[in-house]
């Protein structure tokens, strides 16, 4: 008896001796008045840019250790070329699913969503020290970041540890469909869509959340909850997101007969978008993969699959002044899944793909 008393007193002390682990609370604010203003909206043909359909089959990459090339075949000329191909399997074999979305900072850290199927709405970031691998020769060598996790006889090699610690796992966290993820160039903040889905692109209600990520824990900190509605139009949240040196928040969706562009701000605990006056008749394509910021050109970049369309930001200003002589358009080659391009400072975009998930940077300013 006296050596079970002795026994507790010391598992005691030792659980009051422990360090205590703050876990911060994940805050919801709720913002009641309404969160999108509409004026009067008005067409615009873009001719320059034409419609690409989704294929009914992507092309897979058959040697999935070399550097690949996927190249405009119409349109403005660009070539993107293999930057970095993602590891697989993912760190302790996990099954990170495929990438979602890309974010970057300056020349230095490059984040990826992934959402595994399985488990539906949930995913997790994966965080890039972009600066380190390039130092270790990876861009010439991009099977060593593919096999990063991948042990030869039951053990990891010095380069790979070495690799590994230019990685960082986030944890799973509700992510919703995960093609968001958009680096703030004005608060140098982390934010993303929570937009939740009961079937693929169908929303499971018409609230609309914008989280907050922590950079260091790779998981949302506090997020918005407000709702997208102004004289008839009604939006469930977005799917995309991106920013500009300003610190302006752009999205963009396609109800059936013309892309809507949503431009507004996102504060501590509230959001604020306008739907801008002028529909774009044409868009680049069947699924609206993603939207993407050049912060040297200035352009935003509408992305489907095989299929990019640009346009100067400031022609959104006021009413707008676009014309088609401010689109730029491409289609590309091979037919592979696009979900979105991010930049490091610099004009030459780095563009995720899927079908052997790999990062890819172009050639010139695009």
């Amino acid at each position: 008896m006296k050596g079970i008393k002795v026994l507790l007193c010391f598992i005691l002390a030792m659980a009051l001796s422990a360090p205590m682990v703050a876990h911060a609370k994940f805050k919801v604010y709720h913002q009641k008045s309404s969160a999108l203003y509409r004026g009067r909206l008005r067409n615009l043909y873009n001719k320059k840019v034409h419609y690409v359909k989704v294929p009914k089959k992507y092309d897979h990459v058959v040697d999935v250790s070399k550097r690949h090339q996927i190249k405009a075949i119409k349109g403005k000329r660009v070539t993107f070329t293999t930057r970095y191909i993602l590891p697989l399997p993912g760190k302790n074999g996990q099954h990170w699913g495929n990438p979602q979305s890309i974010a970057m900072t300056h020349k230095k850290y490059m984040y990826i969503v992934y959402c595994p199927t399985k488990f539906k709405n949930r995913g997790r970031i994966v965080r890039f020290d972009t600066k380190k691998m390039d130092s270790m020769g990876v861009r010439l060598h991009p099977a060593e970041l593919r096999d990063v996790y991948v042990k030869h006889h039951h053990k990891y090699s010095r380069l790979q540890k070495k690799l590994q610690r230019a990685i960082k796992v986030g944890p799973l966290f509700t992510t919703g469909h995960g093609q968001s993820l958009a680096y703030n160039w004005k608060n140098h903040g982390l934010y993303m869509w929570r937009d939740k889905e009961k079937a693929p692109r169908i929303p499971i209600n018409y609230w609309g959340y914008i989280q907050h990520i922590n950079a260091e824990t790779l998981r949302p900190d506090h997020a918005i909850r407000f709702s997208l509605r102004s004289h008839g139009t009604r939006v469930p949240g977005g799917h995309n997101l991106t920013f500009d040196h300003a610190g302006n928040a752009y999205f963009w969706t396609f109800p059936g007969w013309g892309a809507y562009i949503f431009k507004g701000r996102i504060h501590k605990r509230s959001v604020r978008f306008r739907l801008t006056h002028q529909v774009l008749k044409r868009v680049p394509g069947t699924r609206i993969q993603s939207i993407g910021y050049n912060p040297v050109r200035k352009r935003l970049l509408l992305l489907s699959d095989a299929s990019i369309a640009s346009f100067p930001a400031k022609g959104l200003r006021g009413r707008g002044h676009l014309t088609n002589r401010s689109f730029e358009w491409s289609r590309f080659g091979p037919k592979r899944e696009f979900e979105g391009i991010a930049y490091d400072g610099t004009s030459r975009g780095n563009l995720l793909v899927n079908h052997c998930p790999e990062v890819l940077q172009a050639n010139r300013a695009y």
